[in-house]
């Protein structure tokens, strides 16, 4: 999802169980405020208001909250339930994952969930129940959106994504990974995992039953968009950076002082909300870059002066390590 948007190859994927029902989907996609013709336009984007509408709608017309993904119906309300018994029975965030893993496992037949535990580093795992069983792309994409959200929203801050590995080829809408998951991607990995730092596992949960209520009431929307502290330095260094054209960027130190912090509180503080730097920068960056790739009267050489690279080819390689694409590419996919 980028800037509150949602690719409508989700959207399509939402509306597979409709199909497989013989069930008409427009009338669905027309309640979630989404327009039909949008089904046939590759690069369109839908509000993610608009597409957790969708996912609400989807879910009462088929009373499954996984919505056709495995051959066991998730009935409505088996999401609070496993987001509750996570919220009452873990103290910390790794105890309330497992709980929450659990919860998840009784429900599905086709699938099981676990949190991983490699030293220093621990993972969501999804795995086949079955030998030789393909796992569905939007199951996979659905499931981990949603624990990730749910474990961001337990501890209140967002919990970054190392690296993700995935065990099928690169979807054609696979550049929305580096907003969904992570910046290092690995697709057609033997296992299916989302990496990171094990550390977390022992911060505190600090939710309750009351603040779980208005989450729930406003699910999905509430995850697809993942916590973010509207007061903490990743916002702030954002906004200091907005002021400012790219070839001007301060470098961290200068950030720093801007902040009236040392670098070392800057670095720490934005590790602890599950970014840095570089990281805000990139993400900035790219999306100047896809705003600027909107425009057909910008060459691909303009845009990367604009964003402050000496050549072409290095914004080509920034971009493609960002989305695994080219910018050229990019821009014919979402034409």
């Amino acid at each position: 999802m980028e800037k509150g948007s949602v690719s409508i190859h989700f959207v399509a994927a939402a509306l597979d169980g409709v199909l497989a029902r013989g069930m008409e989907p427009a009338p669905v996609l027309r309640k979630a405020g989404i327009a039909p013709a949008l089904l046939w336009q590759p690069g369109a984007r839908v509000p993610v208001q608009s597409y957790a509408a969708l996912l609400r709608e989807v879910a009462q017309l088929l009373d499954d909250e996984f919505f056709g993904q495995d051959s066991r119906r998730m009935k409505v309300g088996s999401f609070a339930l496993a987001c509750l018994l996570a919220l009452e029975g873990g103290g910390d965030l790794g105890g309330a994952l497992d709980l929450l893993c659990r919860a998840y496992n009784t429900i599905f037949d086709d699938l099981r969930v676990s949190v991983r535990r490699e030293g220093r580093r621990a993972a969501l795992e999804i795995a086949p129940t079955r030998p030789g069983h393909t796992l569905p792309v939007f199951a996979v994409e659905t499931l981990f959106v949603y624990i990730h959200g749910v474990a961001c929203w337990l501890v209140r801050r967002r919990i970054a994504i190392e690296e993700a590995c995935l065990p099928y080829a690169e979807p054609a809408h696979g550049a929305e990974y580096f907003v969904l998951f992570s910046t290092q991607l690995r697709f057609g990995q033997d296992q299916c995992r989302l990496w990171f730092d094990a550390a977390l596992l022992s911060l505190p949960v600090a939710q309750d039953r009351r603040a779980a209520r208005g989450f729930l009431n406003q699910a999905p929307e509430s995850f697809l968009v993942k916590y973010r502290n509207p007061d903490g330095f990743a916002r702030r260094v954002a906004n200091l950076l907005r002021r400012r054209p790219p070839d001007e960027w301060p470098g961290a130190e200068d950030a720093a002082a801007a902040l009236r912090c040392s670098p070392a509180t800057l670095r720490r503080t934005l590790r602890q909300e599950g970014t840095s730097f570089q990281a805000i920068k990139d993400r900035l960056r790219l999306d100047l870059a896809k705003a600027a790739l909107a425009r057909p009267g910008l060459s691909v050489a303009d845009i990367a002066t604009q964003l402050g690279y000496a050549e072409p080819a290095a914004f080509n390689r920034a971009f493609r390590q960002w989305t695994g694409t080219t910018p050229a590419r990019y821009r014919r996919a979402s034409g």
